[in-house]
Parts: C-alpha cells; structure tokens; sequence
C-alpha cells in the first residue's frame, strides 16, 4: 500500500456513540462499542470517545462516563474520554467527581472533551437542566468552575478530582469553543461529522487567536469527520447511506434505530432533503482507500489538524470493523511486527 505523506503524520482516533442499530439491543450496542475499542487499541488509534446524547433510540452512550468506565476496563493502553460531555446538562462537581474518578482507576488513559449544547432536543434539555434553565451561555463560568474544582480552589472539595490532571479539550461546532479554546490554550476538538459548513472558519479563528499556556504552547486542533472505508468506492457508498438514513430521520423528526444500508437513497429523500443533508454530512469522507487517503490529504492540508476523529455510522459491526482497520492501515497506524520490514 502507498505510504507516505500528510496522513502519515497526523494521529487517529475513534468517536462512537454505541449505535443501536435496527433489530439490535443496548446490551448488543455496548458489546460492540467495547470490541471496536479494542481492536481500535490494536491497530495503534490514540483515543477511543463516546458522545453525550439523549432521547435517542440510535444511540446507547448517553451515560457517557459509565460507558467510558466500560471501555477503560476492558481496555489497557488507548486513552478513552469523552467526545463529549455537555457541561450545561450536568453540575460542574458532579463531572470533577466522575472524571477524578475515572483518572484514579485509568491513571494517565482519560480526556474530558466539553461541549456547550445540549446534544438532544428542547424538551430533553429542559428535563436534564431542571431549574437550573442553563443555555450554555455561562459555559466559560461553569468551565472555570470546573477547573477550580479539579484545582482545589472551591469551597467544596471534589474527591474524587481535586489535584487530578485530566485533559480538558474543548468541543465545537461552531467559533464560540474556537475563540474560548484559543483564549485560555486549551486544545480543540471540532464537529466537522455534521457541521462541515464551519469548519474552516473555527479552525482559523483558533490558530489564529491562540495564546500559548501551561497546557499547550501551540495549538493542537482535533477534526471530527466521518469516515467510511470498504474495498471499494462502491461499497462504502451503500455502507454511509445507514448514516444518511439515520439524519433524514432526524429532519423528519421521527428517529429510530441506525438502519441497514440501501443501494440508493434516491428514492427515499427528496431535493430538499437532500441538500439539507448535503449541508450536514457534505464534508463525509467515503470510498476505498486509494479514494479515502486523497480526500484525508486535502482536509488535513486546509486544516492543519493535528489529529483526525473518525466517526464511522455503519450498520453492520463487522463492515464498521473493516472500515477502521483499513483507516489504520493506510494511516499506518499499525507497528510491523518485530523483525518485519514495511515497504
């Protein structure tokens, strides 16, 4: 296989949500999730994270600490965190406690990306929020809350937490994590998996804005996309149209399950659509891995990302499996075996 270039030199990592797809259960999802960890761990990726979503009936990591938990333990090597953890939704010592928590068992292997929305709809937001009736518009206050916390500087201890040096990165899907991540030189972590129209404004703004800090002295910029790898460019097309189902749910307003694949969606959606689709999944990077190589070179050149977060929704566990092994072999993530020579 080719080797060499950008690719080569920018990390991978893996975001998953435990798709529960249609005919499968919870139980089946978790199971999943953990398998693809693991083999995520031995076919070198950096970072395995789950996201915060709620009211979903497509997705099982809304416990998203828990299912962190579960695959820290069945893991041993590859960091696990969160992509992320929707500060509004939750009591900034409640996440110190959980993450601190976290840290001792796994010393060393958690992240704690945040984001600001509420990952669910208004009426699943406002059951998760309560009195509390946050928008996200204090989420710099709660986030230096949150750091005062893990730096024993409240009133209140968290213990689990307090003196823990869990990495905190911002998330984003629009410039608002952008500008705060530069502002206090955090890293950043962005949503080009659905919100690719913004992508290259964030990022620049963020390279651009940085101030060097303990944390990091330059900037280090993550870009989520989602990335869908087959033997073919065929069949990766018919494999990304479960994830094209799955969002056309989602504008229709009747979710469910993350479907089988259909060989053209052309008969399911209509022009609009499609182009609202188009505007939320256009930057999907999808082919065989001559087709995918080329297209990562490009986003990684307009970007500078540092690092790349694939987000693959494929039906079938054992296609998805297939789909992160050959990322990782044209990435050459992979170490050659002791006494090997890779060409």
């Amino acid at each position: 296989m080719k080797r060499g270039g950008m690719v080569n030199n920018v990390a991978f990592s893996v975001l998953d949500v435990s798709p529960i797809v249609a005919g499968g259960t919870v139980a089946d999802s978790l199971r999943n999730t953990l398998d693809l960890a693991r083999h995520a761990e031995k076919w070198g990726y950096e970072r395995f994270w789950l996201a915060e979503h709620h009211n979903s009936p497509s997705i099982a990591s809304s416990a998203t600490s828990v299912v962190i938990a579960h695959v820290a333990a069945g893991t041993s090597t590859i960091r696990v965190g969160s992509g992320g953890i929707m500060l509004p939704n939750h009591s900034s010592l409640v996440i110190a406690e959980q993450f601190g928590t976290l840290e001792a068992l796994y010393p060393g292997r958690i992240d704690l990306g945040l984001g600001r929305a509420p990952g669910t709809d208004h009426l699943a937001a406002a059951a998760l929020r309560g009195a509390s009736g946050r928008d996200g518009h204090d989420f710099p206050e709660q986030l230096e809350e949150l750091r005062a916390y893990f730096a024993g500087r409240m009133p209140v201890r968290a213990i689990p937490g307090e003196g823990t040096s869990v990495p905190i990165w911002l998330l984003g899907s629009s410039d608002f994590s952008a500008r705060l991540a530069a502002e206090l030189g955090l890293p950043f972590a962005f949503a080009g998996h659905f919100s690719p129209q913004q992508l290259m404004p964030a990022l620049e703004l963020y390279h651009r804005n940085f101030q060097p800090s303990r944390v990091l002295e330059e900037p280090y910029a993550m870009v989520a996309m989602n990335v869908i790898l087959a033997d073919t460019d065929e069949e990766a097309a018919r494999l990304a149209t479960s994830g094209q189902q799955l969002f056309l749910s989602f504008i229709r307003n009747k979710p469910g399950p993350l479907p089988p694949p259909v060989d053209s969606m052309e008969e399911l959606w209509t022009e609009r659509e499609k182009w609202a689709l188009q505007q939320n999944l256009g930057g999907s990077i999808v082919g065989g891995p001559d087709t995918v190589r080329t297209k990562l070179e490009k986003l990684i050149r307009d970007t500078r990302a540092n690092e790349i977060m694939a987000v693959a929704h494929i039906y079938d566990h054992q296609a998805r499996l297939r789909s992160y092994e050959l990322l990782a072999d044209l990435a050459g993530l992979r170490k050659p075996a002791a006494g090997t020579v890779r060409d």
